[in-house]
Formats: C-alpha cells, structure tokens, sequence
C-alpha cells in the first residue's frame, strides 16, 4: 500500500522543513524526487542526503516567481524523468503583520510567491500531466486560510487563494484525470519556527515556545513528517477517490479550538 514506484514527484521548497520531509518520505515509498529550491546549496544537500539513504532525488534551482524558469524546469524534470506524476506546491513564505502595518513592497512579495509561485507550478505542469493522461497535484496551504490569526494579514490573504485555487484546479482537472488537493497544517515546528522566536523573542525563545504550542487543542505543534506523511497518502493511488479537498492537520484547532 501507499507505493510510489516509478512515479516522479516534484516539490518545491523541498531543501528544509516540511520540503524536505515530504522529500525523503515520498523517495523512502519508492518515488523519483525532484527537488526544486531557490537555495541550490541547501537542495543538493538535501539530494545527497536521501541518495544515501538509497533513495532517487535530483536538485533543480528554481525560482518559482518565475514563470519562465518554472516552465523550462517542469520541461527538463520531464525529458530526465519520463513523467511529472505529482506536484507537492510547498514553496513559501511568511510574514508578520496587519492590514495597517503590511507595506505594499511587503504585500507584493507574498503575492508573488505564496500565490503566483503556486500558479506557476500548476500550469507549467498541466501540459505533461494531460499529456500523460492524469496526475496529481497537492498545493500546501494553512488553517490561516480559513480562520482569523491575529498579525497574519498577507499570509492568510495568500493561504486562502491557494485553497481556492485548488477547487478550481480540481474541477477543472476532473476530464483529464488530475487530482488537486490541499493540505492546511496549524503550527507546526520547522527551522522558521526556531528562527522567528530567536528574532522576535530574544532569551524567551522556550517560553514562547510553550505558548505558540497550546494554541493547538492536542497541547503541541505539529512535526515535517506527520505533514509528509498526510501528502504521501494524497500522492498514492489509495486516494484516487480524493479531489478538490482541504485536509485540515492542525492537532484540533479549527474544530476543537474553545
């Protein structure tokens, strides 16, 4: 159950955090990774990595901002590969602030890769999924998509177009036989997490820690893997049945939350 052989998986943002762990679990149930990141050092890294582990990876630079650099990468993934079987859109960014203190600069660059990074993706890959008669997308979008957080103007503003634009996909994708899910995790403790609390929180970082942790009903974040394991099963034929969802795996908190 949940095989992968001889499917190709492309992931942005693959190189840290949940990229990454989506990386190695998806290479450990026999899939052909495709890791496409902006930091290339980070991604060959990460390649190397889950060579050694036996697994198939190859590291592409791409900046997903660029339409063009996208569109030659998804060609070149295809001519090296044979096939572009998923997609996992993981690539983004974060930020802190409202509506009054997000500046138009800082607007601008969430657009461009928390949304039109996720477009790119798509539509560059459309063209070899329909060529090879279906194939799957999953976009990586965040309870922030469909609840109010306090200081996340811009990042739920991009997270809540991402979930639209999965049904979209879905629906528009169902007589060529692609799948397009979304995944929407709470808090969950990658290295930006660490990095955020040593930046705004100097010498309270394991307070915080404690506090941002309890925001979830279950009492903690969530981990990269139990985020990559929710995107292996998407991936897998096991859940062929499964389109135009948002799976929430937030520990409770859009449905236990007090």
């Amino acid at each position: 159950m949940f095989d992968l052989s001889n499917k190709v998986v492309v992931v942005t943002g693959g190189a840290r955090g949940i990229g990454a762990a989506v990386c190695r679990r998806l290479a450990r149930a026999g899939g052909s990774i495709a890791l496409l990141d902006i930091n290339f050092q980070a991604a060959e890294r990460e390649q190397n990595a889950i060579r050694q582990e036996g697994g198939q990876c190859r590291a592409w630079y791409c900046d997903i901002t660029d339409y063009g650099a996208v569109e030659a990468v998804m060609a070149c993934v295809f001519d090296a590969l044979g096939s572009v079987d998923t997609l996992v859109n993981n690539a983004a960014i974060a930020h802190v602030g409202s509506v009054a203190t997000t500046t138009e600069q800082e607007f601008a660059k969430v657009t461009n890769v928390n949304i039109k990074g996720v477009f790119h993706g798509i539509k560059a890959v459309l063209p070899f999924m329909e060529q090879q008669g279906g194939g799957c997308i999953i976009n990586l979008a965040s309870v922030a998509s469909d609840t109010g957080i306090p200081m996340r103007f811009a990042y739920s503003m991009s997270k809540g177009a991402v979930s639209a634009m999965t049904r979209s996909v879905a629906v528009d994708g169902l007589s060529a036989g692609i799948r397009c899910n979304c995944i929407a995790p709470a808090r969950v403790h990658t290295p930006f997490v660490d990095e955020y609390l040593a930046r705004h929180y100097p010498g309270r970082e394991q307070e915080m820690f404690r506090t941002l942790s309890k925001t979830q009903p279950v009492g903690r974040m969530g981990t990269a893997e139990e985020v990559a394991a929710l995107v292996h099963y998407l991936a897998s034929d096991e859940a062929r049945f499964i389109t135009g969802a948002t799976l929430p795996i937030d520990g409770g908190f859009m449905t236990l939350k007090p």
